[in-house]
């Protein structure tokens, strides 16, 4: 492996773990990746997971406009699905294809600090403040220690939760975190993978795949409803980014060979890239 220094963060989904071939797609992918000279750090969320465990604990899980809401209960299950299950199985998943991964969480070494949410209005959710409990905001990045993990040349595999300076555990959003770590780490590459692995104007239709979206027609997918749900977070912060650097980004599905190093390059072959 040439060693360039180049840095790709890519966020995985919970749903991409459901499935084998995405799993044994996003490993090789990565490996592709590790193969072709990049430094690789995951972030991964689990709501599948969480969600199948909640019920367990007669629990019911509760969103707004694709954000969770986290009771106390729903906190400690998170951190059971999340730092537990989908983190011991992701790693498991890449050393088992020959890849160094390394399972933390963000409370490891302070990874991700962040700050309980006050209530605040979101996109999709109406004009009223949402209360979204034991929800964290991202008020920094350990960087150093994320560095020096990319410096023992491993793969940092993150589950999302924040840590606040006295040691409280929060529940984080994926999608904005990832945009935090990426811009820490000054990040070439972004990837957010998903199962649908694109924006499509019609999920129905495989050749209505959008292959570029720019911040304007991004806003009038969002208010015409195609992009919807979790994907309104991944695209609205992603674009945040686009002025600061980071040098390319997409939306993507590791069941493509290839998919990953594809987008780096800008091919448009997969996925959806996003650009200014």
């Amino acid at each position: 492996m040439t060693n360039t220094n180049k840095t790709a963060v890519i966020k995985v989904g919970g749903d991409v773990l459901l499935d084998q071939l995405e799993r044994e797609g996003l490993a090789q992918n990565i490996k592709s990746l590790r193969d072709s000279g990049w430094q690789v750090v995951l972030l991964h969320g689990g709501g599948p997971q969480v969600n199948a465990l909640q019920e367990k604990h007669g629990l019911t899980p509760n969103k707004v406009a694709g954000r969770r809401i986290t009771s106390a209960d729903d906190l400690l299950v998170v951190k059971q699905a999340i730092a537990g299950e989908v983190n011991v199985n992701l790693t498991s998943e890449l050393i088992k294809a020959g890849l160094p991964a390394f399972g933390c969480h963000g409370a490891s070494g302070n990874l991700i600090r962040a700050t309980k949410r006050p209530p605040v209005v979101v996109t999709g959710a109406g004009p009223d403040p949402i209360d979204f409990g034991e929800v964290g905001d991202v008020s920094g990045i350990n960087g150093q220690l994320l560095t020096g993990l990319l410096g023992l040349g491993v793969i940092p595999v993150i589950a999302t939760l924040g840590v606040s300076d006295t040691g409280t555990i929060f529940n984080i959003n994926a999608d904005t975190t990832v945009v935090q770590i990426a811009r820490e780490l000054k990040a070439d590459l972004l990837l957010l993978t998903t199962g649908v692995g694109a924006v499509f104007k019609d999920l129905n239709q495989p050749d209505s795949r959008i292959k570029e979206v720019n911040r304007e027609q991004a806003k009038n997918l969002i208010n015409e409803g195609i992009i919807q749900g979790g994907m309104i977070p991944k695209v609205e912060e992603a674009m945040t980014l686009l002025s600061e650097g980071v040098g390319s980004i997409a939306i993507v599905s590791g069941r493509h060979p290839g998919a990953f190093l594809a987008a780096a390059e800008g091919t448009g072959e997969f996925g959806t890239r996003i650009i200014a």
